[in-house]
């Protein structure tokens, strides 16, 4: 059984950095880190290997720089190797061209199954997992809490405001993991030493097949106009209970056509 997981390498949340004022994009000329929730998919995967017996995992990252950091992180979690897709040319990629750089270095591998966060910590686009099953024509699942294989398709538990629905889908397929689903493992001595061995095979937008002109700042559909801080969270009302409170609470929730 092969499992590629598509991982995002992010800035450190702690010290994000600042942003590009010509591009009005997030730096990322620093070191970058395995995005946690990208961690609870690598962890899944390795589950379903060892539960299955036999397989491997694989990664898929997009990053600046040769960036290899949060890579390196999620090899000494136990995937076996790594493709890196790193090209000047893809700064400024929409999600959707995110996607189809991506889904090429994906199809290369040809996986029973394709595992990705459902969304990263610093875009929450929430897009990209969906658009990667639509350019590879697999089937997909959103919001996994568990997944299990069964024979040629997998039984998966899709959390939902209500509980779970249960689903099945026939392989190989995508499925976007909800964060907190799963403790990802904590990379041993001996994991982070062999990760330094493992193999990871770098490619650029050319590689896989892409123009200049169809990835980047070029062959997006979208362009940031402007970023401004978030405005400050104005102060609530606060109503002392007389007897009569629950009227101004039935009348508020009235204003706001909640009832």
């Amino acid at each position: 059984m092969k499992v590629v997981v598509c991982v995002k390498q992010i800035p450190d949340p702690a010290d994000p950095g600042a942003l590009d004022p010509e591009t009005k994009t997030l730096k990322r000329d620093m070191k970058l880190i395995l995005d946690e929730s990208d961690s609870y998919g690598v962890e899944m995967a390795l589950q379903l290997v060892d539960a299955a017996g036999e397989g491997e995992v694989t990664l898929v990252s997009m990053a600046p720089n040769n960036e290899r950091s949060g890579l390196s992180t999620a090899l000494a979690m136990g995937a076996a190797s790594a493709t890196l897709v790193s090209d000047p040319a893809l700064q400024g990629s929409d999600s959707l061209t995110t996607a189809k750089v991506l889904a090429a270095a994906i199809k290369d591998q040809s996986p029973d199954l394709v595992i990705a966060g459902s969304e990263s910590s610093d875009g929450y686009t929430g897009t990209v997992p969906e658009q990667i099953a639509g350019v590879l024509d697999l089937p997909s699942v959103t919001a996994a809490k568990s997944i299990t294989v069964d024979g040629s398709s997998i039984k998966v538990q899709r959390q939902t405001d209500a509980g779970h629905d249960d689903v099945e889908c026939p392989m190989p397929c995508v499925v976007s993991v909800t964060a907190g689903v799963v403790e990802p493992r904590y990379p041993s001595f001996k994991g982070i030493m062999a990760a330094k061995s493992k193999p990871v095979d770098e490619k650029t937008a050319a590689d896989l097949g892409f123009d200049a002109d169809a990835v980047g700042w070029a062959g997006a559909g979208q362009e940031i106009v402007d970023v401004a801080e978030a405005p400050q969270r104005e102060a609530g009302e606060i109503v002392e209970d007389d007897g009569e409170a629950y009227t101004r609470i039935v009348g508020f929730l009235e204003e706001l056509k909640i009832i």
